[in-house]
C-alpha cells in the first residue's frame, strides 16, 4: 500500500487534480486491501492506573501535509497493551486520538496527567463524562469544569469504572481550541459479570469455534458488550470521528512560536487562536485519513497516529463496533451492506421498559455520531438475499468444496458445521449460479443479469468476483486454476477474483464502503477519495483474518 500511498502524495492532491485521475487511485486501493493482512481492532493500553502527558507533535495527512498538533500521550511505557494479540504497539508521548483507556468495570482508575504542552497554552486538563471524579487534595489547580495542571504540572483524576461501555474522554480547558488541536481520546469499560462472559465464551453460534478452526485469533478485549448475555460478540472495531480546521493549528503553531520562552502567567505568555469561523477541511478516524487509515495499527509511518480503520469480517459474526463523535460537527456515517443494531449509548444499555434483559436499541441505517458522545452497536452480513450462491456452488463441478451441502437451521441458515467453508451461508440460495445464461436476461437462465465482464472487473470497489473466497470463481465456472482464459465455456465469462491484484486462487470477498454521508466529509482538502471512508471486508471462512500486524 505504500506505493499507492506514496503516488498520491506526489501529486499533494492539489485542488486541480482532476477525478479522472483519481479513480484508479481508489480502484487501487481496494485491490491492495484485499492483498494486506493487517486490519483494525480495538487497541488500547490496560491499567487501572495510567500516567499520560500533553505534548505536541504533528500529523500526517494523504495531501502530504503535517499539521501542528497537540495530545495526549504515555508518559513512560503503560502497565500493559489489549488486545494482548497485536504485536508491535508502542504508546508515544503524544498521540490523536490519545491512548484507548481500557479497564474492567469496578476498578479504580487513576490518570496522572503532565502537561507537556508550549507554557503559552496554559492549563490543560481532562474531562471523563459518566464518572464521578475526585482528585486529591493539592493536585492541580482548579479550572472552569476540573482540576487542571499547569505548564509542567501535574493532576491527578480518580473514579471507579461504574458500568460498562464506550465513553469519550478530552481536555475541558478551553475546548474549542485544545479538542481542535487533538485532546481526546476513548476509554473502554469491560463487563465484569462472570456469567454473562461464561455464557457468551463461545462467540455467537459458533463462529469463535469456526475461527479457531482456520487458525485465527481471539481479538476481542471482552466476551461481550455488556453486562447482558445478549451482547456477545465476535469480533470488534473501534473509530473515534473528528475534523480538523488546518487554519487553527496554523494559528496556534504561529503564536506559540511568538511567544517561546515565556514565562507562565507573564504578560502576553497566552494564546489567542480565533477557533470562529470554522472551515475543517481534514476529516478523520482514529486520527487518519483515507487511505492512510486502512494501513495496519501501530504503523510506523504513523508515530503519532498508531490507531487504523479498516474493520474485517467473516459471514455470520457479529461485529462490535465501538464509535465516538470527538469533534464539533455531527457526523452522520453510513455503514454499506447492513443495519447498525445500537446496543447502548456512553456506557448506558438501551432495553426494555418493561424487560431489562431485552435489548431495544434501534435498527439504524446510518448512524450519527454527535460531538462528544458513542454508542455500541452490532453490525453483521451473511449474504441473505443476494440470490445466488456466494461461495461458487456448482455439483458439475470436479472440486469437492463445490459440492458442499447447506442444511437450514430454523433460521434458515447453515449453522451445523462450523468448521465448513459455508459456514453461515443462506441455504435458500445454495447451488443457484449467478447466471446460466451469461448474456441472457433473468428469464433466460438468471437469477441475476451480470453487466459486461469488462465493466464488472473495473468497477469502482469492486474486488473481481461475485464469490466469496479462494477458487469460488473456479468452482462455480468449472474452470480449473491453470485453464487459460476464454476456456472455460459459457459459464467462465465471470472474471477470476483478483483480477487487479490477486490470482484466482487468493482471496476474495465482498467490499462495503463505510463513509460519511457528509459527502464533504470524503474528501481531504477538497479532493475525493480521502476523509471519513474506509471499506468493511467480508471472507469466506478460509481467509485468516490476521489483526495482530
Amino acid at each position: 500500500m505504500s506505493a499507492r500511498r506514496e503516488a498520491m502524495r506526489e501529486t499533494n492532491m492539489k485542488k486541480a487534480i482532476s477525478m479522472s485521475k483519481l479513480l484508479p487511485v481508489v480502484m487501487l486501493a481496494l485491490a491492495t486491501l484485499f492483498a494486506a493482512t493487517a486490519h483494525a481492532a480495538a487497541p488500547g493500553i490496560t491499567g487501572p492506573t495510567f500516567n499520560l502527558t500533553a505534548q505536541t507533535a504533528y500529523l500526517t495527512q494523504p495531501d502530504g501535509q503535517a499539521i501542528y498538533s497537540w495530545g495526549y500521550g504515555c508518559n513512560g511505557a503503560p502497565s500493559g497493551y489489549a488486545p494482548a494479540a497485536i504485536s508491535s504497539t508502542f504508546c508515544n508521548a503524544m498521540q490523536v486520538p490519545g491512548p484507548t483507556l481500557i479497564v474492567t468495570e469496578g476498578a479504580t482508575v487513576t490518570v496522572n496527567l503532565t502537561n507537556g504542552l508550549p507554557t503559552s497554552a496554559g492549563n490543560t486538563s481532562i474531562l471523563f463524562p459518566g464518572f464521578t471524579v475526585t482528585s486529591p487534595a493539592g493536585s492541580g489547580v482548579a479550572g472552569l469544569m476540573t482540576q487542571e495542571a499547569v505548564p509542567g504540572g501535574t493532576v491527578t483524576y480518580t473514579f471507579v469504572a461504574s458500568s460498562p461501555g464506550t465513553r469519550a474522554y478530552y481536555s475541558g480547558t478551553q475546548g474549542d481550541l485544545q479538542v481542535e488541536m487533538g485532546l481526546y481520546g476513548a476509554i473502554i469499560v469491560l463487563p465484569s459479570n462472570s456469567a454473562v462472559l461464561s455464557a457468551c465464551a463461545t462467540g455467537q453460534a459458533g463462529n469463535l469455534a469456526a475461527e479457531a478452526f482456520w487458525s485465527e485469533s481471539d481479538f476481542r478485549l471482552a466476551a461481550a458488550a455488556y453486562d447482558n448475555a445478549k451482547t456477545c460478540y465476535d469480533r470488534e472495531y473501534l473509530f473515534q470521528f473528528s475534523e480538523m480546521d488546518p487554519t487553527i493549528h496554523t494559528q496556534a503553531l504561529a503564536q506559540v512560536t511568538a511567544t517561546a520562552g515565556c514565562a507562565a502567567g507573564a504578560a502576553g505568555c497566552s494564546l489567542n487562536v480565533a477557533t470562529e469561523p470554522y472551515h475543517p477541511a481534514y476529516f478523520m478516524i482514529n486520527g487518519r485519513s483515507m487511505p492512510d487509515d486502512m494501513d495496519p495499527n501501530y504503523a510506523f509511518q504513523y508515530p503519532h497516529q498508531p490507531y487504523n480503520g479498516n474493520p474485517h469480517m467473516h459471514p455470520g459474526e457479529l461485529t462490535l463496533i465501538r464509535v465516538i463523535g470527538q469533534g464539533r460537527w455531527q457526523h452522520p456515517f453510513h455503514e454499506h451492506g447492513n443495519h447498525v443494531r445500537i446496543l447502548g449509548r456512553d456506557g448506558n444499555l438501551i432495553v426494555s421498559a418493561t424487560d431489562a434483559t431485552q435489548l431495544a436499541g434501534p435498527l439504524q441505517f446510518t448512524t450519527t455520531t454527535t460531538p462528544g458522545l458513542a454508542f455500541d452497536g452490532i453490525f453483521y452480513w451473511t449474504g441473505k438475499g443476494l440470490n445466488w450462491d456466494a461461495y461458487g456452488h456448482n455439483p458439475a463441478s470436479s472440486d469437492p468444496t463445490a459440492k458442499l451441502s447447506c442444511t437450514p437451521d430454523a433460521n434458515g441458515y447453515n449453522t451445523g458445521a462450523p468448521t465448513a467453508i459455508n459456514y453461515y451461508e443462506w441455504c435458500q440460495d445454495h447451488d443457484k449460479p449467478v447466471q446460466v445464461a451469461p448474456f441472457g436476461d433473468v428469464a433466460a437462465g438468471g437469477p441475476v443479469t451480470l453487466p459486461d465482464a469488462n465493466l464488472f472487473t473495473n468497477g469502482a470497489w469492486y474486488g473481481g468476483s461475485p464469490y466469496l473466497g479462494p477458487n469460488a470463481t473456479l468452482r462455480a465456472t468449472g474452470c480449473s486454476s491453470g485453464a487459460p482464459a476464454g476456456s472455460c465455456g459459457a459459464t467462465g465469462s465471470t472474471p477470476p477474483s483478483g483480477t487487479i491484484a490477486n490470482s484466482p486462487s487468493g482471496e476474495a470477498g465482498f467490499a462495503f464502503m463505510w463513509h460519511s454521508h457528509n459527502e464533504r466529509e470524503i474528501t481531504t482538502n477538497n479532493i475525493f477519495p480521502g476523509g471519513m471512508l474506509m471499506m468493511m471486508l467480508v471472507d469466506s471462512r478460509e481467509f485468516v483474518i490476521d489483526e495482530s500486524n
